[in-house]
């Protein structure tokens, strides 16, 4: 259902020719090329306009001995003068410190096309993203009637969210297009010690929150914490959950707690800023985070995702740092 980038493994090269499913489509080529030398490194920001430019042979001497094993030159060149097609710009959207990496994510001037990069300290090009946007501005006109907090008591760091596929891997799907996964950093990361251990990570075991007044409909409380970095539970995408509902047909749906951790039950009247759990790795999850979203119905499926009006008028993306209670 989501799941979080594993940057530590490190992104070589994705191409998105068609709109993204759940679970992303990639298409990667195993051949090797030679490596291409250049004496001083682009900078990050200039990314977009050596690619305009048709400067690829620059950009992919600069790109990691494993993206390079990955695509060769010719390829690269064909995929990247095929995206150039009809775009006068690109505009810087966002950058953010992820995981000993920045980050950079630009829109073109149609906003049908984005770019999203990764560089290392050194400019070393880890990761590059070529993604076409699908945009559905009815949907992100309509909000939620009932006005909600983040599902938290302290500071969180919005991994995904927004109304594009650069900023939130789940707007694609009508489900969940709204979303938000929330995970806590400290610097660059998320974790600190043993990326395989869920205790390793900020976010294991801090407490999530009712963010409204509801009945819960749903919860489940029993499924195992997946091992990061290792495995995910995609027979069970929610994991151990809460679904709240609300009044005006509007339902949380609040996932991957940690195993044995919720603290309600089916029929239970829960309060604004109630503890409901502690935030774990369950379900189809790749690290122990928070998934957030509200529908027009219990069965998160079927449901259509609701643009989510919050109380202080906030309208947190990709990159933004949030509260709640």
């Amino acid at each position: 259902m989501k799941r979080r980038i594993k940057i530590y493994l490190l992104l070589l090269i994705s191409f998105v020719l068609t709109a993204c499913n759940t679970e992303g489509e990639e298409e990667m080529v195993d051949q090797k090329e030679e490596n291409l030398v250049v004496e001083e490194p682009i900078n990050a920001e200039e990314l977009p306009e050596y690619l305009i430019n048709g400067d690829f042979d620059r950009i992919y001497g600069q790109a990691s001995e494993e993206f390079q094993e990955n695509v060769t030159i010719e390829q690269f060149k064909e995929l990247g003068s095929s995206f150039n097609e009809g775009v006068e710009y690109f505009e810087l959207v966002s950058k953010v410190p992820v995981q000993g990496l920045i980050e950079y994510q630009w829109m073109n001037d149609k906003e049908d096309k984005g770019i999203r990069s990764y560089f290392s300290e050194d400019l070393t090009i880890e990761g590059l993203l070529f993604l076409p946007i699908t945009s559905y501005p009815e949907t992100d006109e309509q909000y939620t009637e009932n006005t909600y907090q983040m599902p938290v008591n302290e500071e969180w760091f919005t991994f995904w969210g927004g109304t594009n596929e650069l900023v939130n891997y789940h707007y694609a799907v009508e489900s969940q297009r709204y979303a938000y996964d929330l995970v806590i950093t400290q610097g660059d990361s998320s974790f600190d010690g043993n990326p395989a251990v869920n205790e390793s990570y900020y976010a294991f075991g801090k407490e999530v929150i009712a963010p409204n007044h509801g009945v819960v409909v749903s919860v489940e409380n029993n499924i195992e914490d997946n091992t990061p970095t290792v495995d995910t539970n995609t027979e069970q995408p929610l994991g151990n959950h809460v679904i709240i509902e609300h009044e005006n047909n509007e339902y949380s749906i609040i996932a991957h707690f940690q195993k044995d951790s919720v603290k309600v039950n089916v029929g239970d009247e829960v309060s604004a800023g109630d503890v409901l759990g502690l935030a774990g790795n369950s379900g189809n999850s790749s690290e122990p985070h928070i998934h957030f979203h509200v529908a027009d119905g219990p069965d998160w499926k079927t449901a259509t995702s609701i643009r989510i009006k919050f109380e202080n008028g906030w309208d947190p993306v990709r990159g933004d740092f949030v509260t709640g209670f």
